[in-house]
């Protein structure tokens, strides 16, 4: 019996729009990752939403954005992926919802609706003062006003976003039956998103309470039974890899963790062409997982390069080496939103660099849509958030163009990758 599919995993992590328009189209496009070297897709939010959030505020987690297609196109695309060998995985926003979601609608409507006990309420707003507000840029509290009822409702991302309420068990009960819809319509496994948030705690940081790790366990157990073990979860934990080690739990929780620790270090190392510090990350980092476990390792995605777990010194030069103009600073300069092509500008060799260091690693490899052709930064708007702009359009004329060239990047990534043999 072979490995664990996340084990031999080389993912791809995409927007179904902005790669290629609508799941029809993208279904058409599988030989593209094919050709690549990869065998695993990462959809970000396909889900009905305003986008306020660009998808992470979901309003339905049943259905797939109309633009994007219909229930029956996601079917196609993950039949078609399976019979080439690919897998598909989605994400699972666990923390909060649209405050379209009709779960909020109609819990910000009356103190006595049943939905009411899906989220967190206040009469004051000055509960929970030592929380994270993940959003600084956007809000100056996790507390937002709800006139309907006089009171105020809690929103760790964007207002628009209000946080579930993890400790009703029927929060977790209606979650357990998404998971189960999904893996129905053919997904392999799922992003967590934002699983440190979970639970809030009165007198702590409500950030990684112990207790979240029971969430996702319970999660894990009913997937595993019901679908003998071939279901991953993915758990973004933006933390230094000895905290966000323990999502792992024993074996019995995610299959695999973003190493965001690792992320910036690469990054470092890029910069000071010198890896002594990363090679020391390595060394810690790597022989401390339970068996059938994996990091999930990456450059870029569609969020910014988090540089909170950096000194400040080291932080502050990063910047200066990856954002110089410091257009690009996400929440107060704790992040940086910038793509491989903006920080390697006009320098593509340095790209392969890059990705040639990505690929030497253990773990499982991500790739963010657009990096293998040395896309920029979009241009267009004047973005608040600015995590907008590394998610443009996919240049497929630069793409088509490139596959035509063998010594292009594209083909000198792809060589990188299909000499990348998963596990290490």
């Amino acid at each position: 019996m072979g490995l664990p599919w996340w084990l031999e995993a080389k993912i791809y992590e995409l927007y179904v729009d902005r790669f290629a328009g609508d799941l029809r189209t993208l279904t058409g496009k599988l030989g593209y990752f094919e050709r690549l070297g990869m065998n695993t897709l990462h959809i970000l939010p396909h889900y009905p939403s305003p986008m306020v959030d660009d998808g992470y505020d979901v309003s339905d987690y049943r259905a797939v954005r109309p633009d994007l297609g219909t229930m029956d196109d996601f079917r196609a695309l993950t039949a078609a992926a399976h019979a080439r060998g690919i897998r598909i995985m989605v994400d699972c926003v666990l923390n909060h919802v649209s405050e379209r979601h009709p779960w909020f609608a109609e819990a910000r409507g009356s103190k006595r609706n049943p939905r009411r006990d899906f989220f967190i309420w206040s009469r004051t707003g000055a509960e929970l003062p030592n929380a994270p507000n993940a959003f600084k840029d956007f809000k100056d509290s996790n507390w937002i006003r709800n006139d309907a009822t006089d009171d105020y409702y809690y929103a760790t991302f964007y207002p628009q976003q209000p946080d579930l309420n993890w400790g009703n068990p029927e929060v977790a009960s209606e979650m357990q039956e998404i998971l189960d819809f999904w893996v129905a319509a053919g997904v392999d496994g799922f992003r967590l998103d934002a699983v440190p948030f979970l639970l809030e705690q009165e007198g702590a940081s409500s950030l990684n309470i112990p207790a979240t790790h029971a969430i996702i366990t319970a999660l894990r157990r009913h997937l595993d039974d019901t679908y003998g073990g071939q279901i991953a979860f993915l758990a973004e934990v933006v933390m230094p890899a000895v905290e966000s080690v323990a999502y792992f739990g024993n074996g019995h929780e995610s299959q695999l963790v973003y190493h965001f620790q690792l992320a910036t270090q690469m990054f470092v190392a890029l910069m000071r062409r010198d890896r002594s510090r990363l090679d020391a990350m390595m060394r810690e980092t790597f022989g401390v997982l339970p068996p059938h476990s994996q990091w999930a390792t990456f450059l870029r995605n569609h969020d910014d390069l988090a540089l909170g777990m950096l000194d400040e010194d080291e932080r502050l030069e990063l910047i200066r080496f990856l954002d110089p103009s410091q257009r690009y600073l996400f929440n107060k300069g704790a992040g940086v939103s910038v793509r491989l092509g903006t920080i390697f500008e006009n320098e593509p060799a340095r790209i392969v660099e890059a990705y040639d260091l990505l690929y030497s690693l253990p773990g499982a490899p991500i790739l963010y849509y657009g990096d293998e052709i040395g896309m920029r930064n979009t241009q267009e708007g004047d973005h608040a958030d600015t995590r907008r702009y590394v998610r443009g359009q996919f240049d497929w004329a630069a793409a088509e163009r490139m596959l035509a060239d063998p010594t292009s990047l594209l083909n000198r990534v792809a060589r990188l990758i299909h000499d990348h043999h998963g596990v290490r």
